[in-house]
């Protein structure tokens, strides 16, 4: 990884004020216009992050050097692989909500900003670490190579929204309305204030997006130990995570072995900041794994998988992807009754 880079306070703050000012015009877009967000528009705002993202990538390489700016386009293609699995788990809440196409675009919006806001915590959490006990290298890796296993083994599975502790809770404890109320998050109803559907969106959404910076971040620091870069990477992925969405959504169920190709790159990393640590803390003989060869391996992970993805639901049209699961989907008391008397009869 290349040495500690001496960025000013004024650099970042203008960073941070460029994502803000784009985060804002996204967010006064969705509430000021609520509107079903067609393909055209979708591209257009796509092509528009990408470039944006690619911009900044050329700036900081011509200003910082091409080690970190490497680390920027290598860590912003992880963050961008990682954020499609988000698409997926948005997917699954919107239609386990039935969110209404003209608040969708709300919904994302808000999503990506509880999402900033999340792994921007953990960038300064984990750059504090890191800065102050070289081990925990290796707790990254684990826990990264920890996520790949349990990914790869419930591939073919989706997250279980509505058995999410914070979503029954808050069902449980808040009144909340039928309707979504013109994509209100409260109103008052008969004298007495209640939540909307679209509150526990946010609910479900935001304990998403923390549970995907516990890896997103891990991940990220295997590329670069530059704060800078990991917020910078994570910031422009997610700025384009919402037009995605709308560009994307009918695609996804075609990414059959997207799941899988993540779990092979989130080991890989996790493999690559073990050799870090051991490199640092054991013996510097053992090898460290290049940054381009970094790219190199997740460039070729992405083009196999979705190369394989193509192949195999034109085969055959009716597989369809799943965002995958750190854990197997519990079956609900109907289906469990429903496998109790399948049993009993067979018995």
């Amino acid at each position: 990884m290349s040495a500690e880079l001496d960025i000013s306070l004024l650099v970042w703050a203008l960073t941070v004020a460029f994502v803000v000012v784009l985060l804002a015009v996204d967010l006064v877009v969705a509430a000021m216009r609520p509107h079903h967000v067609g393909f055209g528009e979708a591209a257009a705002w796509s092509v528009f992050y990408v470039l944006v993202a690619i911009g900044f990538g050329v700036w900081f390489t011509l200003h910082y050097g091409s080690g970190p700016g490497t680390e920027y386009f290598v860590g912003y293609l992880v963050e961008k692989s990682l954020s499609v699995d988000n698409l997926f788990v948005f997917v699954i809440i919107m239609a386990t909500f039935a969110v209404p196409d003209e608040h969708q675009h709300k919904v994302l919006t808000f999503g990506i900003v509880l999402a900033l806001i999340m792994r921007a915590i953990f960038i300064a959490l984990g750059a504090t670490l890191l800065s102050l006990f070289s081990f925990v290298f290796l707790l990254f890796g684990l826990l990264l190579i920890y996520t790949a296993v349990q990914l790869f083994r419930h591939r073919d599975e989706d997250p279980d929204i509505e058995d999410n502790v914070v979503v029954k809770t808050s069902r449980r404890v808040l009144p909340v309305t039928e309707d979504y109320v013109e994509g209100d998050l409260t109103t008052r109803t008969r004298g007495k204030r209640m939540v909307t559907p679209l509150f526990l969106v946010l609910v479900a959404i935001g304990t998403i997006d923390l549970l995907f910076a516990l890896d997103s971040i891990p991940a990220v620091f295997g590329i670069t130990a530059q704060p800078y870069v990991v917020f910078a990477a994570n910031a422009f992925a997610l700025l384009g995570l919402r037009a995605l969405f709308f560009l994307v959504q009918g695609l996804l169920d075609r990414l059959v072995y997207l799941s899988t190709g993540l779990s092979l790159i989130l080991a890989f990393i996790g493999l690559k900041l073990i050799l870090q640590w051991a490199h640092e803390d054991i013996d510097d003989r053992v090898p460290e794994i290049p940054t381009l060869l970094s790219l190199a391996v997740i460039a070729v992970v992405l083009v196999a998988v979705t190369v394989a993805s193509v192949i195999r639901t034109r085969r055959d049209p009716s597989v369809k992807a799943h965002a995958g699961s750190l854990r197997a989907r519990r079956a609900s008391a109907g289906q469990a009754d429903r496998k109790r008397r399948v049993a009993d009869r067979e018995r």
